[in-house]
């Protein structure tokens, strides 16, 4: 009787796990408790196995800031694991291996007993970690990879006897590197990666287990002790994989990895995710509550996520890249980190400020603020030829509305006001009130770059004008720079309130107030209805509608009438309101060229969003609606899952452009669909 009701159980052990994995769904599902991490399910499409070292056709997920990325095998390889990693610790960015940690399952004639391309049934992505699972007759294998910090993956295979019969197993990992100067060698059952182009280490581990290792310069193989397993059995192996920067200490890292408990680990990311979700789910815009829009916060907050990088090197605070996936795209940028930081600031305050401080790290003496920097200046240099827009206070005040931290505001405040002096100072070459883009070193280009729309048309008979010693500015005023600067004097006035510096809150208003009719009179065309960059004696307008005459709007600058014709001009179908809305610059312009000018057509999200944000300052909200949903339902990949989200947009076919995996497209995507 007692046999009889063992193979009952048996019987049905198997049933709900065949059930399962037919659904293909992880067998303990990820849902209800984690509602909405829900919505970020193969919300990017992972699975890739690179050819070589760089191999950059497919995505990849890391987490917890780490400078190291995973994905998922494609369907056409023959191997378990997850692929990579791909290393960000060198050379911006290259894979280390097609997997570093294959799986191999031999039975007692040393026969392999599973195939892995034909017995792969599931793979999973979440925000929180990866999974996949493979099946035959014989067994059921599970495997898991999540970070346990910004050093350090886990990967975790659980292989479960699902036949009638005891199964002898002889368990083995090896992995092989790609030719990238990085040797392997073993210490103490730990594999040791060695890097001739980075300081970074890497280490692979097996904890609680007996292991034999045999090395070779770029390969590895580890065999564990022969298990015999029993009908409806499990046996589990844990292997920690950690490429850790010098500044930070691999003992402490190692202990941690010694007593890590994986389900414990991955039990917090989830609940980890499943809040962030929630906060920007929960505060959605009533107009965007569809599920839909749900998925597109999920796949802005795991982009976002995928470009997080923890302090190395020259960095010395937690950021984002602009794009892990484009190799020129690993460095810090700042108007790329304010804007970052707004859209963090719903979700993980924490990292927002990280964000912001980043950035202020390279500020000079008299307040500059370097356009970008890196971890690693051997492979490229800090750029301090140039700056960006003045969005740094507009992010502190939107970090600061959140969680009312007032001393995060007495910190950045003193920088944030040397800053907007800057501009003053060294980019105001007639000293009128009104500023220029301009360069630290008297090249045009690199004063094109400060605003950061490098080859708008505006700038395409530009000349460079010298201020000082270092300091020179363009031979035009932009409007959108003097609105930044307008909309800056008016954060600074409220953080000053804050802090109770009530002299500079009222100095920065009348300041404002004062800018505000300069700007109204000087750049804006009665006779076309729209906003544009002018000579330095304000007496001749350089024409050709973008996206910065729009910029007013954001800034809450313009007159309510002057916004009207504005509004007209977005909405016109021939000129603004595309398939993919608010470009950057009109589509019934001579000059307008999307695949051919980076800042002559392309939809930017960072500038729709500032179009329709300008568009609800004026009451518009009818139509910030409309462009709302358009803009999110033209551009190729944003709706809907597998597809990464892109630098810009074709305005016309909706077509992604440049590089994928755009932090602040993300970020704005975030903004253009949350509450306040």
């Amino acid at each position: 009787m007692r046999l009889a009701y063992k193979k009952i159980f048996f019987i049905i052990f198997i049933i709900i796990l065949i059930s399962n994995c037919s659904k293909g769904k992880e067998p303990l599902a990820i849902y209800p408790t984690f509602n909405q991490l829900y919505h970020s399910e193969n919300i990017l499409d992972y699975r890739v196995s690179p050819k070589d070292s760089i191999d950059r056709s497919g995505l990849m997920f890391s987490d917890q800031g780490a400078w190291f990325a995973y994905s998922l095998p494609d369907s056409k390889s023959n191997f378990s694991g997850f692929s990579g990693p791909f290393l960000m610790t060198q050379q911006n960015g290259i894979w280390s291996s097609q997997s570093l940690a294959k799986l191999s399952l031999k039975g007692k004639n040393n026969t392999n007993i599973i195939d892995w391309n034909s017995t792969l049934k599931s793979q999973h992505s979440y925000s929180s970690h990866l999974v996949q699972v493979y099946k035959n007759k014989r067994l059921y294998v599970k495997q898991e990879l999540v970070y346990a910090s910004g050093h350090t993956a886990l990967q975790k295979t659980t292989i479960t006897n699902i036949s009638s019969k005891g199964i002898t197993l002889h368990p083995s990992v090896s992995g092989e590197l790609f030719d990238i100067d990085i040797t392997v060698s073993s210490k103490n059952e730990t594999i040791v990666l060695s890097s001739k182009k980075s300081k970074a280490k890497g280490y692979l581990k097996f904890p609680k287990e007996s292991v034999t290792i045999m090395t070779s310069d770029n390969y590895y193989n580890v065999h564990f002790d022969t298990q015999f397993l029993e009908p409806g059995k499990s046996k589990s192996y844990l292997i920690s994989q950690s490429f850790i920067f010098p500044e930070y200490s691999w003992e402490d890292e190692k202990s941690n990895i010694t007593n890590v408990n994986f389900d414990t680990i991955l039990n917090h990311r989830k609940i980890e995710k499943n809040k962030e979700l929630k906060a920007l789910i929960d505060n959605q815009k009533y107009q965007f509550k569809d599920s839909i829009y749900k998925q597109v916060l999920a796949k802005s907050h795991l982009t976002l996520q995928n470009n997080w990088r923890i302090p190395a090197g020259e960095i010395k605070h937690e950021g984002l890249f602009p794009s892990y996936h484009y190799k020129w795209f690993n460095g810090f940028w700042s108007w790329d980190s304010w804007k970052h930081a707004v859209g963090l600031s719903y979700y993980n305050i924490d990292l927002a400020k990280k964000q912001v401080k980043l950035m202020f790290e390279f500020q000079n003496n008299d307040g500059f603020v370097a356009d970008c920097v890196y971890r690693d200046t051997l492979i490229e240099s800090h750029n301090y030829r140039d700056t960006k827009p003045p969005l740094s206070a507009w992010a502190v005040v939107k970090i600061y509305k959140k969680d009312k931290d007032i001393d995060f505001v007495k910190e950045l405040y003193p920088k944030l006001k040397k800053y907007h002096q800057w501009w003053y100072n060294k980019r105001d070459h007639d000293k009128d009130g009104l500023c220029e883009y301009g360069s630290t070193d008297g090249s045009l280009i690199a004063a094109k770059w400060e605003s950061g729309m490098d080859n708008a048309i505006r700038f395409d008979n530009s000349k460079i004008l010298k201020n000082t010693k270092g300091a020179y500015s363009l031979n035009q005023e932009s409007i959108d720079l003097n609105a930044y600067l307008y909309a800056e004097k008016l954060f600074l006035s409220y953080l000053a309130h804050e802090i109770k510096q009530f002299d500079d809150s009222k100095q920065y208003t009348i300041a404002a107030n004062t800018l505000k009719y300069k700007i109204q009179k000087q750049f804006y065309d009665k006779n076309d209805g729209w906003f544009y960059d002018t000579n330095l004696s304000g007496n001749t307008f350089i024409k050709g509608e973008g996206s910065e005459g729009w910029i007013a709007l954001w800034a809450n600058v313009a007159t309510q009438k002057q916004a009207e014709t504005i509004k007209n001009k977005m909405m016109n179908p021939k000129k603004f309101f595309t398939k993919v809305p608010f470009q950057t610059m009109s589509a019934d312009h001579s000059r307008f060229a999307p695949l051919e000018g980076y800042w002559r057509g392309p939809n930017w999200l960072d500038q729709a969003y500032f179009g329709v944000k300008g568009l609800r300052n004026y009451g518009y909200n009818k139509e910030a609606n409309k462009a709302t949903t358009q803009i999110i339902s033209g551009a190729e990949g944003i709706l809907g899952k597998g597809k990464a989200i892109r630098e810009n947009y074709h305005p016309l076919t909706g077509k992604g452009l440049n590089a994928q995996n755009f932090s602040w497209s993300a970020a704005h995507l975030i903004m253009l669909l949350q509450n306040n």
